[in-house]
């Protein structure tokens, strides 16, 4: 799960699979163990520090530094806010390091947002599914669902934006 912060999605997750989230920030590391009554181990494994208990690892660092050998095979990746949360010059880097880094057989859940960009500023930004088309162009691509959050806000942030649409999407690499 990249840049996971402390969200509680991390727990659901792991009653499926073991979890391994990326986050830059120390605090939201310290936080998801310690606001979820789990103990933790922390270890510095280059070039991260890593903070782990009870099936899930975040490893504390540089997403864009993250390696194959962290992965073991094909993974399912949950992005529920990396790619809308970085600006639009990052996002081409960040589908890119996800081909690079991920094997042949793997999924991305990824959540997008849309609302008009003149509206608000982000983050999270609006990124549209033509762009997320053209990211992953390589890779097979379905939307799933479609929400309207209109008038209901996003991460528990309220949104003042006169429309608010929150689409999951697979990639298959």
């Amino acid at each position: 799960m990249p840049l996971c912060g402390k969200s509680p999605d991390l727990l659901w997750l792991r009653q499926q699979w073991p979890v391994l989230g990326v986050e830059l920030v120390e605090r939201p590391c310290r936080e998801f163990f310690h606001e979820h009554g789990l103990a933790v181990e922390q270890r510095r494994q280059s070039p991260f520090r890593v903070h782990q208990g009870d099936g899930i690892a975040i490893l504390q660092g540089d997403f864009f530094q993250l390696t194959a050998d962290w992965l073991n095979g094909p993974v399912v990746v949950y992005d529920r806010a990396a790619l809308i949360a970085l600006p639009p010059q990052m996002r081409q880097q960040y589908a890119e390091h996800l081909r690079q880094l991920l094997p042949a057989g793997s999924s991305l859940l990824l959540i997008s947002l849309e609302y008009p960009p003149t509206e608000k500023q982000g983050p999270p930004f609006a990124v549209t599914e033509l762009e997320i088309r053209r990211l992953f162009s390589a890779a097979d691509i379905a939307l799933l669902a479609i929400r309207n959050l209109t008038g209901q806000g996003f991460a528990r942030r309220s949104f003042t934006t006169s429309y608010l649409i929150e689409k999951a999407w697979c990639i298959q690499f």
